[in-house]
């Protein structure tokens, strides 16, 4: 049986016993590819509304970025809403920007409802490094209360202070309703309260081959799921499932690195109420204390299939230049994982064929997106398909260079962009 990845999530996951893989033949009304966020939060829609779904999941419960993501809860999407308007128009990209609301609204529904153990945290904010950084807040908050999103507080530099002991950011764009939590928790509860619900969820199932048929069949090593319909929710780690998809996504990894306990009084020093913060770089950092009065942080990317050499010497170079009086904390655990950035930055849902959906491209804004992901899918599959079809209209292209130059060619795009980050 796979395990884990060793994360301080993995450390501190609750309990949650192995689950059984696939064998013979099972039938179901949906079978769903994943057992991360997008998954479980569509085979509780579906469960909700009466289907038998079944889930196949690769490794373990939560073993993708549901598990391993810096757990941030944040409204919107990977790219500016600017280019959903111009991809989509004003009216459609608005209603785009509301319904990822919905999806922090989701998580408190979730968390409530099935009584999840997350360490779920309220409050997030956007910091600006540079001075012109400060005015893209300034218009970014701007942005929001024209959206309708009210709420958000500009602090300048002497105001951050008092929440945040750093001299590096100049304003923050704090929003009391985004916040943050501990992913894998999360994401364990998910499936928790799929069981509860009748959904059967197989662990080191991998599916192996998809049939485009109706009904469905979806294949692993021992077994096969037949059902009505089938929903592709495996993100960065599809592999010859669907080419098509995977040549609209790039697995980037990230990583996150968490210290030593600083212990309560040192914490709070540092973020005095307990908020999740990220800076504005293309290339950024992220951060926020755990429930055990860590700091996590994270940060950087690489474009390669294994971790950077000296990753926990990497992370605390780029925690100090944030909080430097940290000189002497240990980084007792760093681990990383794959966003799956789409080309545009924005969310690509929709379908394959009539009967196989599929949710992909959250790129760093997952943890929201992928739950409302699963309500969206569920919807379409119950025949309420207004939303998908939205998101569906949404254009989506390969990543230049095929499988082979497309990660060189990404790798000179983010060079730029790092360029890009160091303008004043």
């Amino acid at each position: 049986m796979p395990s884990l990845p060793d994360s301080w999530y993995a450390q501190t996951a609750n309990a949650f016993p192995a689950l059984p893989s696939l064998a013979g033949e099972v039938r179901a009304d949906v079978v769903i590819l994943g057992a991360g966020i997008t998954g479980l939060s569509t085979a509780i829609e579906l469960a909700e509304r009466g289907y038998s779904v079944v889930v196949l999941e690769a490794q373990r419960v939560g073993w993708g970025a549901s598990g391993r993501s810096g757990g941030q809860i944040i409204f919107g999407y990977g790219c500016e809403q600017a280019k959903l308007a111009r991809l989509l128009g004003a009216d459609a990209a608005r209603r785009l920007f509301q319904w990822s609301v919905e999806g922090i609204e989701l998580i408190d529904q979730r968390v409530a409802q099935y009584a999840i153990d997350c360490d779920l945290r309220r409050g997030h904010a956007h910091a600006a490094i540079r001075p012109r950084q400060v005015e893209e807040l300034r218009h970014f908050q701007a942005e929001l209360e024209a959206l309708g999103y009210a709420g958000t507080t500009l602090w300048d530099a002497r105001e951050l202070r008092q929440h945040l002991a750093t001299e590096r950011y100049r304003a923050l764009l704090f929003d009391p309703r985004s916040g943050h939590l501990h992913p894998l928790n999360y994401t364990l509860g998910l499936a928790r309260a799929a069981q509860s619900l009748g959904v059967r969820i197989f662990e080191d199932s991998a599916v192996a081959r998809i049939e485009r048929t109706d009904p469905v069949l979806f294949h692993t090593a021992n077994g096969k799921v037949r059902a009505g319909c089938g929903v592709i929710a495996g993100n960065a780690w599809l592999s010859g499932i669907a080419p098509e998809l995977e040549a609209k996504i790039m697995p980037v990894g990230t990583y996150i690195g968490a210290t030593e306990p600083l212990g309560p009084e040192l914490a709070r020093k540092l973020i005095g109420n307990d908020m999740a913060v990220a800076d504005i770089n293309f290339v950024l950092d992220y951060f926020r204390l755990s429930s055990d009065h860590r700091l996590l942080f994270g940060g950087r990317v690489s474009y390669s299939r294994l971790p950077p050499p000296g990753l926990k010497a990497r992370m605390k170079s780029r925690m100090l230049a944030v909080f430097p009086e940290l000189k002497d904390v240990c980084i007792d655990s760093a681990w990383g994982g794959y966003v799956d950035i789409s080309m545009n930055r924005a969310p690509h849902w929709g379908r394959l064929c009539p009967n196989l959906f599929f949710a992909q491209g959250f790129s760093g804004h997952g943890i929201a997106a992928t739950g409302l992901a699963g309500r969206v899918i569920a919807e379409a599959i119950h025949g309420q398909s207004e939303r998908l079809d939205v998101y569906a209209r949404i254009p989506h292209h390969p990543f230049p260079g095929g499988p082979w130059l497309r990660t060189p060619a990404l790798v000179l795009a983010m060079t730029w962009f790092r360029l890009m980050d160091l303008r004043p």
